[in-house]
């Protein structure tokens, strides 16, 4: 009986402690009464202003005074919050327009003038960054914190764990907050008006249709803001295919995120990157009237005074070099700013970086002077047209074109160097032999596949004459072993002859050594020729914007180095190879390809039948440029139009280029156009220096 007795006492134990735990860890969770605000003044102007409510709530985000291209800007935005619409912002790099659209955001749904937002980016990761900004304001913000304290309080209380939310309770009911990467829903607190408002994130090429949350009242809820930040990227934008493909997604999937009977309101900050991109259309009211464009500029109207501010860019240049700073310059401009600002108008005077300038036109004219191109895209969102004849002497009709009417292996009289380059792939070998005077003019005089296919057009992947047909039985290697030595015996051992009957031949043929594992083979084939002395391994090297150029490598001894090209120093008993910088030299490639006929380094085709260039005028249009930032500096990158493109003859006609700069052909006057003149320095000057 006693025993039986201690059982039950135990048991009541037991009992008694897990509801004393279960009441603990209850009281733990609830965040209890919510805190009153702390000023309801503030609370009323914020309330009703989105420019109060950016100034009073976010003083440590914008830190200068507004221009009037932002008051303007935060107008619509709050216009577009409150009644509906779309606008579309673009305005300099910079200038905070994603924060005032983060903000807006917030304003939105703080303000119960929307339930449920979306944050839309050009990737998921993009979104996931603007909410995790806004997540950071609502956490930490202490000004926000006191003057909305129903949205501010439970989230505090989280203490950063989101863990904490699934369980979190306000006078013993649950909240039903949701704080993750990807959603917030804010906690559902009696009289509060923003209570369950929700943002949620998505890139514009994800899940956006049929986004809905349920209440925990049963209510179901769908979106009615879009923030819709910065929709393309730099490879996107130079993508019609890709630019109309989010145009739709927007008008679409966006645009019926509101379900039947209401409009979602839409707000996009943008940046244009070229021109006719998603941006540029989204701005113009002709081709997107449904939508509000805003374009601002860093400078409203340019200086009177050219010749001072050249002056002006001469000091600065050299204060960098000898001084790495301004201070020449800026002194210049001091004592001449009355005259250097003579009909100049900034659009926003407080921007400008205090230790070194003295006023924002001259921060404008920095940022021009550093890449006009770049600023004129970024900072004036009217990107410079620097394909404008290009895109039509780079299509494939317009390079065939470019025939000059010599016959194919002739060489021009004005030439005076003779290279070549060979392409490796596994199932034949791709090669082009390129005239070139000393400017840099550029004759194409042959090129094809080995084996010859016999026919003028053809793709690597229907070639029928292939390395293993012409060595059977071989191994890969051998393959390719035997293609190379009979290929460059026949472009290197050949006596080619000039018009005026002077006999040339190849000089330098690089030979691709990157292809698979043809690198050993390349160095093997290129030793054992009996024309060694005209062949060199290459290896083309992709240096991208964020990559250290080859410019800043650290000469060695008994290195060689050019624009944009090296040969290490011989190692004994090893070849001598080159290494190049490929976008630099495509870009290079390019300018020569849209030059005008007759001008200083343009390049010509062979022959008088545009129909026979086709699958040459395929190849060398088959990349597209893509300007892009790293590094502080802006870098032209070159990736394939689309997977599965033949680009193997452009390779050769760009190798063929490294091959002739380290033959001594001169850089033309333009590496591209518009590029002003300047003194042509031999390849060979160069590698002197």
């Amino acid at each position: 009986m006693v025993a039986k007795t201690r059982r039950i006492d135990y048991d009541k134990l037991k009992t008694d402690a897990a509801a004393r735990s279960r009441l603990k860890s209850r009281s733990g969770r609830d965040i209890g009464s919510i805190a009153p605000i702390l000023d309801l003044t503030v609370r009323r102007s914020c309330d009703r202003s989105l420019q109060a409510f950016c100034e009073q709530m976010f003083p440590a985000r914008f830190t200068l005074a507004w221009s009037r291209d932002h008051l303007k800007v935060i107008g619509l935005m709050e216009k577009t919050v409150q009644e509906g619409g779309r606008v579309a912002v673009a305005m300099p790099r910079g200038s905070g327009k994603t924060s005032i659209a983060e903000v807006a955001a917030l304003w939105a749904t703080m303000t119960a003038r929307h339930r449920f937002v979306m944050l839309i980016g050009a990737t998921a990761p993009d979104a996931s960054t603007m909410l995790e900004n806004i997540q950071s304001e609502l956490g930490t913000n202490e000004q926000l914190a006191a003057t909305y304290p129903g949205v501010c309080g439970p989230i505090w209380a989280l203490e950063g764990e989101s863990r904490r939310a699934n369980g979190q309770l306000h006078h013993g009911r649950r909240t039903a907050i949701h704080w993750g990467q990807d959603e917030i829903r804010f906690a559902t607190i009696p009289g509060e008006p923003a209570s369950g408002a929700v943002i949620q994130t998505a890139g514009i090429e994800g899940r956006i249709r049929g986004r809905r949350v349920v209440l925990p009242t049963g209510e179901s809820i769908r979106p009615t803001l879009a923030i819709l930040d910065d929709l393309q990227t730099d490879e996107s934008a130079w993508s019609e295919t890709q630019c109309e493909t989010r145009r739709r997604i927007v008008e679409g999937s966006v645009s019926g995120l509101s379900g039947p009977g209401r409009e979602v309101a839409m707000v996009m900050p943008c940046t244009v990157i070229r021109r006719h991109d998603l941006a540029d259309k989204m701005l113009d009211r002709t081709q997107s009237p449904e939508w509000r464009g805003i374009r601002t500029k860093m400078i409203d109207q340019l200086p009177a005074s050219d010749e001072l501010w050249q002056q002006y860019a001469d000091l600065r240049i050299r204060s960098l070099v000898e001084r790495e700073d301004i201070t020449l310059a800026t002194e210049f401009y001091r004592k001449h700013q009355a005259k250097m600002d003579a009909g100049a108008a900034v659009s926003w005077p407080e921007r400008y970086n205090r230790a070194s300038e003295i006023s924002a036109l001259q921060h404008a004219m920095n940022l021009k002077l550093n890449d006009e191109v770049a600023f004129s895209a970024e900072y004036q969102n009217e990107p410079i047209d620097t394909d404008a004849g290009q895109e039509v002497q780079l299509s494939p009709a317009g390079i065939a074109a470019r025939i000059n009417k010599i016959a194919r292996r002739a060489i021009p009289t004005e030439a005076e160097h003779l290279t070549a380059f060979v392409d490796v792939q596994g199932k034949m070998l791709y090669y082009a032999v390129i005239a070139w005077s000393e400017r840099a003019d550029g004759w194409v005089v042959d090129y094809g596949s080995f084996p010859d296919q016999g026919r003028r057009y053809f793709t690597l992947r229907d070639s029928k004459k292939t390395l293993a047909r012409y060595k059977p039985g071989a191994g890969q290697e051998a393959q390719i072993y035997a293609g190379l030595i009979q290929l460059t015996d026949d472009l290197c051992g050949r006596e080619w002859e000039r018009e005026d009957g002077t006999p040339i031949r190849v000089s330098l043929c690089l030979v691709d050594a990157n292809w698979g594992t043809s690198t050993e083979v390349v160095y093997k084939a290129c030793r054992a020729s009996d024309h060694a002395a005209q062949l060199m391994p290459s290896h083309g090297r992709y240096y991208g914007a964020s990559t250290k150029p080859i410019i800043e490598r650290t000469k060695k001894r008994g290195d060689r180095m050019g624009l944009n090209w090296f040969i290490p120093a011989a190692k004994p008993g090893r070849v001598r190879h080159v290494v190049w910088d490929t976008n630099w030299w495509k870009t290079f490639a390019a300018a020569r390809l849209a030059t005008p006929i007759g001008d200083p380094g343009c390049m010509t085709l062979y022959g008088s039948k545009p129909d026979d260039h086709r699958m040459l005028a395929e190849h060398l249009t088959s990349e597209i440029r893509i300007q892009t930032e790293g590094r502080g500096r802006r870098v032209d990158e070159w990736k394939l139009k689309r997977a599965g493109l033949d680009n193997h003859l452009l390779d050769c006609v760009v190798g063929a280029g490294v091959a002739g700069a380290i033959r001594g052909a001169t850089l033309g006057d333009q590496l591209t156009p518009g590029t002003p003149r300047r003194k042509r320095i031999k390849h060979a000057e160069r590698s002197a220096r």
